[in-house]
């Protein structure tokens, strides 16, 4: 059994549980290192304090789980079969004719798959398991470290991408589209969230949509991108100028860059999540435009590309050595535009490791 599994497996036994049921796709991999997106269909991994842990997995899925490395049982289930019937089945195998306390994940389990279990173990009272896969999953190994530094190498060229293909009259989409065609010349078959290239006022929305809006001479421009790289994220935020820059998006821009290099130069062990938050925000409150940064200063990045903790600034936690997580202050102008600056961090020893690396001064960029 692999040591995630050997720590999960000992947490069910420390805490009395009969059995887990994980089912999302991402605590799936972590557990087991078969990745997969199963749709509609169940895909599961029961773990037990004392037994070998099962999967279960479409059945068009299961030479893949193999691949991955999967070395225990695997239950996989037709389009035509009722895979909690072969689920029972397996229980009652390991000896489980009544499930007391079983392990979920609260948070996104469907009630009708509850039920599922309801309906076979009557008695059955549920504990959540996203504490105990949070704890795991927040400190990264050597490997996760390796892929999350090649992701972000891959997202700092995205942006380079973005940034080249910058031409009066071309369209947010068409710069899209030329980041996401080079990055798959690259081996990347899928992004960690829908890209995002704005012009101009459309900078000022934080989550805006890109379109058919053209470039214009002294537009912002705003990049958000990352890709997935074997299973792990990244997550970069970049805002450049074009052809010229006016005092005003000269100025938010100072004043985002400000709050983002002293947020990093607090990001170490013991840190509270909460005070990054915090100096951020005063910055950007201090200097007037409090009212338009909107949203937490980052988020924890690794197999999720928003995953605990949320660097919320009501959160008490303490950054950790082996945390990675991102930093990206912003203000956004209505009808205006906006600047938002991302990295990804890994928390070191002593400080932090910016694991994204694109420049972040002010670029004026085009001809």
């Amino acid at each position: 059994m692999n040591q995630r599994l050997e720590k999960f497996s000992q947490w069910l036994q420390e805490s009395g549980q009969t059995f887990a049921f994980i089912h999302s796709s991402a605590n799936v991999f972590y557990l087991s290192n078969f990745n997969t997106e199963p749709h509609e269909r169940l895909l599961g991994l029961f773990v037990f304090p004392d037994k070998d842990p099962f999967l279960v997995c479409p059945g068009m899925e299961v030479s893949q789980a193999k691949d991955a490395g999967w070395q225990y049982e695997i239950i996989g289930h037709g389009d035509a079969d009722d895979p909690w019937e072969l689920i029972h089945s397996a229980l009652k195998e390991r000896g489980v004719t009544e499930a007391q306390h079983v392990a979920i994940e609260k948070e996104t389990l469907s009630y009708e798959r509850a039920e599922q279990l309801m309906k076979r173990y009557p008695s059955v009272t549920f504990t959540s398991a996203e504490e105990k896969l949070h704890e795991l999953r927040l400190i990264k190994d050597a490997n996760e470290l390796e892929i999350l530094r090649k992701a972000a190498e891959l997202a700092d060229f995205g942006v380079e991408t973005g940034v080249n293909a910058l031409r009066e009259g071309c369209t947010e989409m068409e710069v899209l589209a030329t980041i996401e065609y080079e990055l798959k010349k690259k081996g990347i078959r899928e992004m960690s969230f829908s890209t995002m290239v704005l012009f101009g006022e459309k900078s000022g929305q934080p989550h805006g949509n890109p379109g058919d809006r053209k470039l214009k001479k002294g537009d912002l421009v705003l990049f958000d991108l990352g890709v997935v790289l074997d299973g792990y994220c990244s997550d970069i935020t970049r805002t450049v100028a074009f052809q010229e820059v006016n005092d005003k998006q000269k100025e938010i821009y100072d004043i985002v860059l400000k709050a983002q290099l002293e947020t990093l130069e607090i990001s170490k062990p013991g840190t509270r999540l909460g005070d990054l938050d915090k100096k951020a925000r005063e910055i950007i409150t201090n200097a007037g435009y409090g009212d338009f940064f909107p949203h937490r200063i980052g988020h924890g990045i690794g197999i999720d590309v928003h995953e605990y903790p949320s660097m919320s600034e009501n959160n008490d936690n303490l950054l950790k050595e082996g945390m990675t997580y991102t930093i990206e202050p912003g203000i956004y102008l209505p009808h205006i535009g906006g600047v938002r600056i991302e990295d990804d961090l890994l928390v070191t020893k002593d400080g932090c490791e910016t694991l994204t690396k694109y420049p972040k001064e002010l670029q004026i960029v085009g001809n």
